[in-house]
């Protein structure tokens, strides 16, 4: 007889390690770091101010800042590193303003030789922007506002739109009257709230919304309601006790400064 040999004793079987999952990286930072700022508009109404300058460079009483001024310090703090300036009537006294000044970004202007309209001007500043394949943000020249663009972004990110519009409700500049179903006046109401939300001018957009811009004409009769059609357009509404204001007349001016004052 041959003596047994000892049983073997097999090692369990060891399962391959899984790879280690990585986050895939992101393409492009958490929040927009270049922004748009238009600021091209004679303004009109709020002339004699815009005699001798663009709408931009109109001070708020009391501040010794142009509006655009108070927008640049805004987007630095948002995270805002490269802002893009579009000039057009007076573009020289922009300029040469944003040259001499002491400023929390770096700042390049373009000029609009010829009326692009908005969305071929809007088009013509973002082909200047530092990162094109980035998302970016865009204001209008005139609004004087204060609130979170991080969580305008993210609101963006998480529905992934192609365009995120702020949205603001002014109040009505007269009184309101309530009444009842019979038709009795129940209280007299100053100002209130429009029923109603409004472009408040603010934009966050993904770096595919530059191509989508025409070359000249209106992208909010083209463009926006395309990106509606298709569910790609998100509106953020301000955030309650967010301030916002759009400067259009001397009243403007006038009622800024105040609830700036009181605001201090």
């Amino acid at each position: 007889m041959t003596r047994d040999e000892p049983d073997r004793v097999r090692a369990p079987r060891q399962e391959p390690a899984p790879a280690r999952q990585q986050a895939p990286a992101q393409p492009y930072p958490a929040h927009p770091t270049q922004a748009v700022v238009l600021a091209g508009g004679q303004g009109s109404r709020l002339r004699p101010y815009t005699d001798d300058r663009p709408k931009p460079m109109v001070e708020i009483p009391g501040t010794g800042t142009p509006i655009i001024g108070h927008q640049l310090a805004w987007l630095a703090a948002e995270g805002v590193t490269d802002a893009v300036v579009s000039c057009g009537h007076l573009a020289e006294v922009l300029q040469e303003w944003l040259e001499r000044a002491e400023l929390p970004l770096r700042v390049r202007t373009v000029v609009e030789r010829e009326p692009l309209g908005r969305g071929g001007g809007l088009r013509f500043a973002a082909a200047s922007l530092p990162r094109p394949q980035e998302p970016w943000y865009a204001t209008n020249g005139d609004i004087w506002t204060r609130f979170s663009l991080r969580e305008m972004a993210e609101f963006h990110a998480e529905r992934d739109a192609t365009a995120t519009l702020a949205l603001a409700r002014p109040r009505i500049p007269w009184g309101a009257v309530e009444t009842d179903e019979f038709g009795h006046v129940l209280d007299f109401i100053e100002s209130p709230l429009s029923p109603y939300h409004i472009n408040a001018g603010v934009y966050v957009f993904s770096a595919a919304f530059t191509g989508l811009l025409p070359e000249r004409g209106d992208h909010e009769r083209t463009t926006f309601p395309r990106l509606a059609r298709e569910r790609l357009l998100a509106g953020f509404p301000l955030p309650q006790g967010a301030y916002w204001r759009a400067i259009d007349t001397a009243k403007d001016l006038e009622e800024a400064a105040r609830e700036l004052t009181g605001e201090r």
